[in-house]
């Protein structure tokens, strides 16, 4: 039997929440993750489409509408 796919709401970020080169790592206690438990770290470049989905967990993060990463902080 087949289970419906986990339907994930996407973590929405701001420009500051981004590290100097535009991205984030997942696992991230911004996304509300206990770090010590989940898949490896990986990055995730955000800055360059505005999104990036977690190939290990399928986490969306995205900026919030509105926000530019100008890429200094």
């Amino acid at each position: 039997m087949d289970t419906p796919a986990k339907k994930q709401a996407a973590v929405e970020l701001l420009a500051k929440d981004l590290n100097a080169n535009g991205g984030v790592f997942c696992p991230s206690a911004t996304a509300g993750m206990k770090l010590w438990n989940t898949h490896p770290r990986i990055y995730l470049d955000v800055a360059r489409t505005g999104e990036a989905k977690c190939a290990y967990c399928g986490t969306v993060y995205k900026l919030k509408e509105g926000e530019n990463f100008s890429g200094s902080h």
